[in-house]
Formats: structure tokens, sequence, C-alpha cells
């Protein structure tokens, strides 16, 4: 094995923790990173992981050792990249929200494989937060504030909730004037793991909340948009589901004023992801596209 691969297979698995999750990452088998472990712990002739009941966790010249590889691998791929006409290619994992995905970051990944022949895509739609090292991805979407402090961040823009009903229901109930005036409608609920059903308004601090009986619990958007679209009762999805659906005029957005504060959407990569060509050209390509197009509002 390469020696600088080898120092790479070692930084995977301290960064997932387990041999499993390096192997996962790398697309490699659980005994080839074990293999590659004992080979570099035998050159050392030192210890370099402990391993607990759960994970595995670097021992004090195991920290040293990741801490020495990851800015030599940085210095590599910064080698790599600054190289004039550096080729991009390989594979490139990206992951999104399941409707964004399929409406926004699909369109994008399409013109990145057309401008770049040599890259193939792994696109792995899901609405959870994949963990970026655990399941092997290089860059991420991200829809609302950032939990993890582990991650490097590029805001493409922002969404808000939106309220938005038909115009045959509004013609047949009326308009809402302000958020209490729900409570006399129908509404469509997205259902979620907490039971409240109610639904913010305004700045979090000093909001408006509206506790509903919904008339149609919906696990999933497109449904709850299709029961709004057919006058079932008023909605609240997420700007970016909508846009197709306001410019046509078959949904109406109300209640504007009251709206709660954006969310910003970002692209996330690891903060110990090495920027690849074809990751840094993807990230390029992603925010150019979603900040020039007015694919988010």
């Amino acid at each position: 094995m390469d020696r600088l691969d080898e120092l790479a297979v070692f930084v995977a698995i301290i960064e997932a923790g387990s041999l499993i999750g390096a192997a996962r990452r790398l697309r490699r088998s659980p005994p080839a990173v074990t293999r590659a472990l004992g080979a570099l712990e035998d050159r050392i002739g030192l210890r370099l992981v402990e391993r607990t009941t759960r994970r595995l966790a670097p021992t004090e010249a195991g920290s040293a050792l990741a801490e020495r590889a990851r800015a030599l691998l940085t210095d590599y791929d910064t080698a790599l990249t600054g190289v004039a006409h550096a080729p991009v290619r390989g594979v490139l994992r990206i992951t999104a929200p399941v409707q964004f995905g399929r409406r926004h970051v699909a369109p994008v990944v399409s013109a990145f494989l057309n401008e770049y022949p040599e890259v193939r895509v792994e696109l792995t739609l899901n609405d959870r937060n994949l963990d970026l090292i655990e399941e092997g991805l290089d860059v991420a979407v991200r829809i609302g504030p950032l939990a993890d402090s582990n991650l490097v961040a590029r805001q493409i823009g922002s969404v808000r909730r939106v309220v938005v009903a038909s115009p045959e229901y509004l013609a047949r109930r009326g308009e809402p004037r302000t958020p209490p005036d729900l409570a006399t409608h129908d509404t469509i609920f997205g259902m979620a793991r907490s039971p409240a059903r109610e639904w913010r308004f305004g700045p979090p601090t000093r909001g408006i909340v509206v506790r509903l009986v919904p008339r149609l619990l919906v696990d999933d958007v497109d449904a709850q948009l299709q029961a709004a679209l057919a006058g079932r009762g008023i909605a609240r999805p997420l700007s970016y589901q909508v846009t197709a659906e306001l410019a046509a005029g078959t949904l109406v957005r109300i209640l504007r004023e009251f709206e709660p504060e954006p969310l910003p959407v970002h692209l996330v990569t690891s903060s110990r992801s090495h920027l690849s060509p074809k990751l840094r050209a993807f990230l390029d390509t992603a925010t150019r596209t979603f900040r020039s197009g007015g694919l988010i509002r």
C-alpha cells in the first residue's frame, strides 16, 4: 500500500471512530482497513488506537500522528490543486434533503456532470442530516441553523416557512388576516416527532404561537401540496417547495407580514475534508448557480 494512502486510511479511522466507519467512508473492506492500521503500527512500533466497547480512540502517539497526517494530506491536495489544469475527475458523493434535492440539487448536478465529463456523482436524498465522515460523503446541503461545529459552511441562500392556500379555498372560506384566524380554518399539517400541533409566526422571542386542530395530517410534502392545490385547506411548506405553484397562481401566499425569520441554506463539508479539485469545482458551480439563479427565496 502507498504510504500516503496508508496515512489517509489512518486519518479516516480516527475521524470515523471505528474500522467499519472508515471502511464505509473509503469504500474498502473492513479487513483491508484493519491490515492497514496493523501495518502502520508495526512500522512505527507504537499502538496508535485504543479499542473501547463502542469506538476507537487515538492514543497520545495516535493523536500526534493524526494531526501531522492531516496536515500532510492537506499539503498534498493543495499541491495537486495548485498544478495548472489539474484534472477534475473521480467520484463525488453529495447528500441533500429529498424535496430540495429533487427540485434544485439534481439540476445542478446534471449541469456539473456536463461540464466535467470525468466526474461521477453519487447523490443521496435523505431528510436526515447524514454524518459526512461516517457515510463517506463529500458535501451536504443543510437547511436551518448548523449545530455541528465540525462543518465548513458556505451559505448559498435562505428559505422561509410560508402559508399558502388555493384561490378556490380562499374564495370559499375567506382569507385569514392574522395568525389566530387560522384556528377557524382547515389546515394541512405535516406530522412531526413533537405531538404539538402548532405553527409559530414572527421572531422566536416575540412570536405568535397558534395551536391547531388540523383537518389533515400527512407526512409527505408532495401530498400536503396536492391537498392544498385541491382546496382541502391551508398548508405551510418551505418557500422553495412552492416556487412553481406561486408563480403559476395555483397557490396563494398569505400572512406574509407574519412569516418567521428565514432559514439559512448551506453547502457543508467536514472541517477535515480535503478540497480536491472535484469538490472545489462542485462547490464553486453550486454556489454560483444558487446565488445567481433565483432558486432560493
